[in-house]
């Protein structure tokens, strides 16, 4: 059975000439879709990712970054604009960018307007999966953001092999439908993916690209050759630990959204689910793994800044709940990696700095000398890809919101979270002492002043971040 790329090509204007006098650095943004922490590299204790780790150690592991609004849609549009959500209009999967913010310009949008060539392979912006990837379409991309574009149509949880409802309960499209797919990589949406990306690094090694690629898994459906299945022991499987009645102290209006209840996981039904998840994840390893053997095969490596992140977390059982839109540390952060080949001091590395994926705008075009828009929200990265220990990094907390009002703020060793906007219910976590968020001390009088501090910073951080009582209620 195969499967074909859809390939589109569109074709825009550029304000600046592809001839630069000297070589400018090439980008290559790669991402993941619905991926938490779990990759080996991040010290992960069963997910096996050869390639990122590889990747890792040619450049600087941001151990502490944060997305602004665990959903892809804003997510994303967050990345691709330095935007906070409540700047940029995004908040959700729903909405237009554009129509938001008509002359935003944005990461990638930068560049092409400085003479690179620009192109998307699959999910940058939302799409829904596994809908437009059956289907091969991008409802959600952004025309200004590219001169060239690849949509990948392929069978998602309709490709041949072993089908297995690891949440039977769960009868939406986001259901944990796991594939141990009879075919082989090429025959799946990240294989293509890799494969359009490898063919535009061919076409385009001998003028300055940024090419975005993205990669679905390990977004549901769970689908991934056989042969990635086989490197687990689904018997050893370990789910997280969670102490009973975890969520009594959780705010009613988030308490039961997306909880256990919902999916119908049992116990042994858990460890299928984190082998198809795991299998998914080194799938898309393996093909992240050939586009940047590419890149060594053209001599491109050298001159080409490789950006490595997922749009959000992601929960596996932790808090008794799944997939996004919570505000837990699971939700929030990312793994992310920065490899720029001229900055080798830090290569290795690793950064435990607060950052957020704002802050890749405003990097990128620092390191590629690029004047970017002055209303850009996040701080260039610089400072620590020289020094990841450094001092000189101001940033001291990371700012996230997600549905039904919720906001919150990671500071070094506190997470305030609060829904309604304020109304609806609060959570303080003590992260040097109770690092999974079990414990909530919201209501607990002796951090009544600490619950104020964080509370009086939460208002200030979102109103530096654009939020406007009048249209955010």
């Amino acid at each position: 059975m195969k499967f074909l790329i859809f390939l589109t090509i569109v074709t825009f204007p550029l304000s600046h000439s592809p001839h630069a006098k000297e070589r400018k650095p090439n980008i290559l943004l790669l991402m993941s879709d619905d991926l938490n922490s779990a990759l080996s590299g991040f010290g992960h204790p069963q997910c096996k990712t050869p390639r990122l780790d590889a990747l890792a150690k040619r450049g600087v592991r941001f151990e502490n970054m944060h997305c602004q609004y665990p959903v892809c849609g804003s997510s994303r549009a967050s990345l691709m604009t330095g935007l906070y959500p409540y700047t940029n209009g995004m908040l959700g999967n729903g909405g237009n960018l554009r129509e938001n913010l008509p002359n935003v310009v944005t990461l990638s949008q930068l560049f092409r307007n400085n003479g690179y060539h620009a192109g998307r392979v699959s999910k940058i912006y939302h799409m829904g999966i596994p809908f437009e990837i059956i289907a091969g379409t991008a409802d959600h991309d952004d025309a200004p953001s590219w001169d060239e574009t690849v949509n990948i149509k392929a069978p998602e949880q309709k490709a041949p092999g072993k089908r297995t409802e690891w949440s039977p309960k769960d009868k939406s499209s986001q259901t944990f439908t796991g594939v141990e797919a009879s075919t082989g990589d090429l025959e799946h949406a990240d294989g293509m993916a890799a494969d359009a990306a490898i063919e535009f690094l061919k076409q385009n090694k001998d003028k300055p690209f940024f090419l975005g690629c993205g990669f679905v898994r390990p977004h549901v459906p769970l689908v991934a050759p056989s042969k990635y299945f086989d490197r687990y022991d689904r018997d050893a499987m370990v789910s997280p630990e969670v102490p009973k009645g975890d969520l009594d102290d959780v705010p009613k209006i988030i308490r039961n959204y997306k909880s256990i209840d919902r999916y119908g996981v049992t116990p042994e039904l858990h460890k299928g689910l984190l082998e198809a998840y795991y299998a998914s994840i080194s799938y898309m390893d393996e093909q992240v793994g050939r586009v940047l053997e590419t890149l060594d095969e053209l001599g491109l490596r050298e001159n080409t800044i490789v950006i490595f992140s997922s749009d959000h977390g992601y929960l596996l059982g932790h808090h008794h709940k799944f997939q996004k839109q919570h505000l837990f540390e699971e939700s929030t952060r990312v793994p992310f990696i920065l490899s720029v080949p001229w900055i080798t001091k830090s290569h290795g590395h690793a950064s435990n700095k607060i950052t957020e994926l704002v802050d890749l705008y405003p990097t990128l075009a620092e390191l590629a000398g690029l004047t970017p828009p002055t209303n850009l929200q996040g701080q260039s990265l610089l400072p620590l890809l020289k020094n990841p220990t450094t001092k000189e990094w101001a940033t001291d907390l990371a700012f996230s919101i997600s549905r039904s009002g919720g906001e919150s703020i990671r500071t070094s060793e506190w997470r305030f979270t609060h829904w309604g906007f304020g109304a609806k219910g609060e959570e303080l976590y003590d992260l040097k002492n109770d690092p999974n968020e079990f414990t909530n001390l919201a209501k607990d009088p002796n951090y009544t002043d600490r619950l104020n501090q964080l509370k009086a910073r939460l208002k200030t951080k979102r109103k530096e971040a654009g939020y406007d009582a009048n249209r955010y209620k």
